[in-house]
């Protein structure tokens, strides 16, 4: 899934992509003295060709094990990447739900694997200053496809706000060629039609649909949603906070670049934000929002909407078709759920989605093995080259998938992935491992875009066509910024969650604004913004 992947607003300065280019094309004095840890590798491997390493070799991964389509150790993915590239991985399988968690303690302890994927900016800044992590940034030199999509696709910027105070980054992001987003709102059309209605565009559109399924419905909570655990308003708040010019729910980020000023505000403070929380207050207020949506299980959120007591829930194109409309399929055939395009709020048409998605971080152990050059060669044709990202997403031609003569790919008849072919009895990511999270990581637009029905595909379109968001400008702390830093992050971020969540829920009311604000600089967020604020005029100065 991609949530989490959205970036903020702000500026691409020239003296930022020289940076970047200097940084893909010259070579560090570390990674230069290689020769050690060539065993394995291929002397010669660049953008398009097949790696195959000259030698059985095994490297470990971290594997976030989702529950939808449980790890096997006899998928096909596993076998046929050993056949194509010589390598078998060994997967460290953790639950889902405690990914985070144990990649912490893993990599404390000094027994992560080498390969660490699903890391989401800026997560791996928690272990820069340990040294547990490779600067990747060093090593692009071996990973020929990775940069030549950063150049093509003109990523520099991107690239740029994952730099730590010493100009180098240490993760390998997910690279897209455009932004495609994805969740949104799915709301039930056959109950629009049933009370004469459109299809909401806008925040204040969906207003207006909610008091109308009230009316009609006055013991139902019209929309029941799913994703608040374990952030309250995970998703909703994501996708409203981008809708009103802010960062909020799963995308909450301390600090907000407004261009105007040239500085950042601290998020939770701003005016944005609290229209936000106002917003979603007059929901719950006027019994539109289902308050138990910021506490409740994805299950029960999902049940809610099969037994016909809510008509509007958060959807991606997974969930939809994966659950959403299963479930009303058993309980309410006739009913109609519909992906919504993202609703437009005071920020204007915005498509919040980011070039950049979740990415992999290498333990340094790794550098000191005879096979790294290897490894990192490894890494660059699964996850980045052209063949390697589809062979990820759609398998075995001939097995999983055929090719049309004009390239088109089509699942093979006894083969479904996200209800595409309904009648396939072998599902693509439960039975082959294939369109697998900790494997499929962006691409170009028509791989990426390949799975989406008709319907996904129109939803696309209105998404492409909106202006993205600018990419703001970095600012990384030194180790000791950062050492302080992470003394007020957690207990400023509860703060905003608990008191935001009071607000909505009319606990506590908006006249006390001000004092909330002023409860949070006695927190030290105006102390955490000079941090950023300093870091930010630094990093401008050495690389602007």
């Amino acid at each position: 899934m991609l949530h989490r992947t959205w970036r903020r607003v702000a500026i691409a300065a020239a003296g930022l992509l020289t940076l970047s280019l200097v940084a893909c094309s010259e070579e560090s004095p570390q990674a230069t003295d290689l020769s050690g840890n060539r065993a394995g590798a291929m002397a010669d491997f660049a953008v398009g060709d097949q790696f195959k390493a000259t030698e059985p070799l095994s490297f470990s991964t971290l594997y976030n094990n989702h529950s939808f389509y449980p790890l096997k150790n006899d998928w096909l993915f596993w076998s046929e990447l050993t056949k194509r590239t010589n390598v078998k991985l060994e997967p460290v399988a953790v639950p889902l739900s405690d990914y985070e968690q144990k990649r912490s303690l893993l990599i404390g302890a000094g027994d992560a694997p080498m390969i660490i994927p699903k890391t989401y900016h800026p997560q791996e800044n928690a272990f820069v200053s340990s040294g547990a992590i490779l600067p990747v940034s060093d090593y692009l030199d071996l990973m020929p496809n990775l940069r030549d999509k950063i150049a093509k696709w003109k990523l520099e910027p991107e690239i740029d706000t994952l730099r730590q105070s010493d100009g180098k980054f240490y993760l390998l992001p997910g690279v897209h060629e455009k932004p495609t987003h994805d969740y949104s709102l799915a709301v039930r059309a056959d109950i629009l039609d049933q009370l004469g209605l459109q299809m909401p565009k806008t925040w204040d559109d969906l207003y207006v649909v909610l008091k109308a399924m009230k009316a009609r419905y006055p013991d139902t909570y019209p929309f029941s949603e799913r994703w608040g655990k374990p952030t309250p308003g995970g998703s909703l708040l994501n996708i409203l906070g981008v809708s009103y010019g802010t960062q909020a729910g799963w995308n909450y980020q301390h600090a907000t670049w407004d261009p105007n000023a040239k500085k950042f505000l601290y998020t939770g403070a701003t005016e944005q934000y609290k229209q936000m929380l106002q917003y979603v207050n007059k929901l719950v207020t006027e019994g539109l929002l289902d308050p138990e949506s910021f506490t409740q299980t994805d299950d029960q959120a999902r049940q809610k909407l099969a037994n016909g007591r809510s008509f509007v829930i958060g959807a991606n194109a997974q969930t939809l078709v994966n659950e959403n409309r299963p479930d009303l399929a058993k309980t309410l055939p006739n009913a109609k759920l519909v992906k919504i395009p993202l609703l437009v709020g005071p920020a204007g048409e915005i498509n919040p989605a980011s070039r950049l998605e979740n990415g992999i971080m290498i333990s340094t152990k790794a550098r000191d093995s005879k096979n790294f050059v290897a490894m990192m060669q490894f890494i660059d044709w699964l996850w980045y080259s052209d063949v390697g990202q589809e062979f990820a997403k759609w398998g075995v031609e001939g097995t999983t998938y055929t090719r049309d003569g004009s390239g088109k790919r089509t699942l093979t008849v006894d083969v479904d992935v996200l209800g595409l072919n309904p009648k396939g009895t072998k599902h693509l990511q439960k039975e082959f491992g294939f369109q697998n999270g900790v494997f499929v990581y962006g691409g170009n637009l028509e791989l990426v875009q390949s799975f989406f029905p008709p319907e996904e595909q129109e939803f696309q379109k209105v998404m492409s066509a909106r202006k993205s968001l600018a990419v703001p400008p970095p600012y990384p702390f030194t180790d000791e910024e950062r050492e302080q830093a992470s003394l007020w992050e957690t207990p400023l971020k509860d703060y905003v969650t608990q008191n935001g969540l009071r607000f909505i829920l009319g606990q506590r009311p908006f006249t006390e604004w001000d004092a909330y604000v002023a409860e949070l600089k006695a927190k030290n967020s105006e102390s955490y913004l000079t941090l950023v604020n300093k870091a930010y005029e630094r990093f401008q100065k050495d690389n602007g």
